[in-house]
């Protein structure tokens, strides 16, 4: 079996060396560096199965480190930064990152939170047995094995856990979804403070969907239970 690669970009060396000897203990190969330029030359000319990604870094900062990463790679991304506002989380998940821990941090969460996003990577990109539905309702036309999103006839760039919460959503219309039932399903992992995450992607995601021009709304909140896809 192949050993998963993990690429941890941070400038501060020390925090660096902390998580390259506890994922190692785990099995997987680190690769460590400590500016922006220096993660996106390692991506493209190594196969990179996880990226722990720091926010401030010299020569180019994680914003972007994930934003040039996006257009090509669909690998997960977790934030790991001193940033620790509200909105510094939002922007770093409404631009791609999977997760987002902030400094200090415990090793054993980190650990656990990259086993988490592995276990989830790797059972999505694992062959389908069966041959999933393409879904059209009207305008909007959703192929789970393109994983792409027509809008009348125009594609709809989504990350994946957009796609994945549309798809689940489109899958069973009318069926009303609790945000910790989205969670659970999407990011297949336990939920503790999910409710914030899964609301930011349902926002960019009818943003994205022209929502805001629509009266007839694709994505529907059942006000105190969860969200419905109106197809």
């Amino acid at each position: 079996m192949k050993q998963i690669s993990i690429l941890i970009a941070d400038d501060e060396e020390e925090i660096a060396e902390l998580i390259a000897i506890h994922l190692e203990r785990e099995g997987y190969n680190c690769i460590k560096v400590h500016n922006g330029l220096e993660a996106i030359h390692v991506i493209q000319t190594q196969v990179i199965d996880l990226l722990i990604l720091d926010i401030m870094m010299p020569e180019m900062d994680g914003y972007e480190v994930t934003r040039q990463i996006r257009e090509q790679y669909n690998m997960p991304i977790i934030f790991l930064s001193a940033k620790t506002s509200d909105f510094d989380k939002v922007h770093g998940l409404v631009i791609g990152a999977d997760d987002y821990m902030t400094k200090p941090f415990t090793p054993i969460e980190l650990v656990a939170r990259v086993n988490a996003q592995l276990r989830r990577f790797m059972k999505l990109n694992q062959p389908k047995v069966t041959n999933n539905a393409i879904l059209e309702f009207g305008e909007i036309v959703i192929s789970p094995d393109q994983r792409t999103v027509l809008l009348y006839g125009e594609n709809v760039e989504l990350t994946p856990k957009e796609f994945d919460i549309l798809y689940l959503l489109a899958s069973h219309p009318k069926k009303v979804y609790s945000v910790e039932n989205i969670f659970r399903k999407v990011w297949d992992e336990a939920y503790f403070e999910g409710a914030n995450t899964v609301m930011v992607h349902i926002r960019t995601l009818r943003k994205k969907l022209g929502e805001d021009k629509r009266n007839n709304k694709l994505i529907k909140t059942v006000w105190g239970v969860g969200y419905t896809f109106n197809g």
